[in-house]
């Protein structure tokens, strides 16, 4: 058996692949080309099993993209474009995003650029993927280094949302979509929150149940206010500092995942909402003492602080000229629309570099 969550124009479907309605959804496009998007990683571990376990699949064209977010930028996207201009990809045809956050951001805006627009999917196997990059209906990518720059709002026709596909990845991805899920526990339910402190990775029925209620709180924000007017802004909670730590690391021989990032983004945030008296000392220790049991906080330098700030003054929720951030009022609850100054990104720098004395 599997979940369906209803969003808006499309469903997601959580549960063992086979048992959803993914055959029978290929059985409508029977007649039209199919093309299943891929990077190397997914190509090695997943390809194998969707192309032999599903019979509607047997004529599929497979596409392969360069693995990592140093490859999510408009000169593969155009490498795309025109070997789906040479196969005669046409508007009636069906994209299968296949991957993690990287393919389903690229294969979304891909697909809803070509020949303005072509019917796409999202078979998400990243934890991340599964839990935020494949719903809400955002594509993007990169430009230099500031973060998902160029992008356009574009519904999958179908998310399939396999905990299997997990199986296949190293530890330090699992962690990579447990920030993004710990985002939603803290901004929004804090049953979920609890729920988080003593995940077991392990279990897989476990994990799906997890993963459906992250994707219910995500999913219930985007249907109110799918092009982020108001309450979608609640998830961008870790990532005014978060994006702007990975766009730094880009330049820098260590690369900072996006959901490492997104951590150290929470526990800044969270920093700034405690010193702002918004949030209690206890909260604030709370989220900082479970995120650092996961993930390690790189090392900063001050003379970065300027070249940090100047990627937080173009992020693209910006407004009126200052930088936007969401903060939190208590564990469950969040405000949009706070301002942030250098001078906070200065005491951020400070409480890293003592959590790592």
């Amino acid at each position: 058996m599997f979940q369906k969550i209803e969003s808006n124009g499309y469903e997601i479907e959580v549960g063992s692949l086979e048992n959803t309605s993914f055959s029978e959804f290929l059985d409508g496009y029977s007649q039209v080309k199919k093309l299943i998007l891929v990077d190397e990683n997914t190509h090695d571990h997943c390809l194998e099993y969707l192309l032999t376990a599903f019979n509607g699949l047997e004529d599929a064209e497979v596409m392969l993209m360069p693995c990592g977010e140093e490859n999510k930028v408009l000169e593969v996207c155009f490498q795309v474009w025109e070997a789906w201009t040479d196969y005669k990809i046409g508007r009636k045809d069906l994209v299968i995003n296949l991957g993690g956050g990287v393919v389903t951001d690229m294969g979304g805006f891909i697909a809803s650029i070509y020949k303005r627009g072509i019917d796409f999917i999202h078979i998400p196997t990243s934890l991340l993927a599964m839990v935020d990059a494949s719903v809400g209906g955002k594509t993007g990518i990169d430009l230099g280094m500031h973060k998902n720059q160029l992008g356009v709002f574009s519904n999958p026709k179908k998310v399939f949302v396999d905990a299997g596909f997990l199986t296949t990845l190293p530890n330090v991805e699992i962690k990579n979509g447990f920030a993004e899920m710990i985002k939603h526990g803290l901004i929004l339910d804090r049953k979920h929150w609890e729920n988080l402190k003593s995940i077991d990775f392990d279990d897989k029925a476990s994990l799906t149940e997890l993963i459906f209620e992250s994707i219910n709180i995500k999913n219930n924000l985007v249907k109110v206010d799918p092009f982020e007017k108001n309450e979608r802004k609640k998830l961008n909670f870790g990532h005014t500092f978060g994006h702007a730590f990975e766009g730094f690391f880009m330049g820098e021989a260590v690369l900072l995942a996006h959901g490492h990032a997104v951590a150290i983004g929470i526990i800044a945030e969270s920093y700034i909402s405690f010193e702002r008296k918004l949030l209690s000392e206890a909260n604030f220790i709370e989220i900082s003492t479970l995120i650092c049991s996961h993930f390690e906080i790189p090392t900063f330098k001050n003379e970065w602080v300027d070249l940090i700030f100047n990627l937080m003054l173009n992020d693209k929720k910006n407004f009126d000229e200052k930088v936007q951030c969401v903060l939190l009022s208590d564990i469950g609850e969040c405000i949009v629309d706070q301002p942030i100054y250098k001078k906070d990104l200065m005491l951020v720098m400070d409480l890293f570099a003592n959590l790592n004395s």
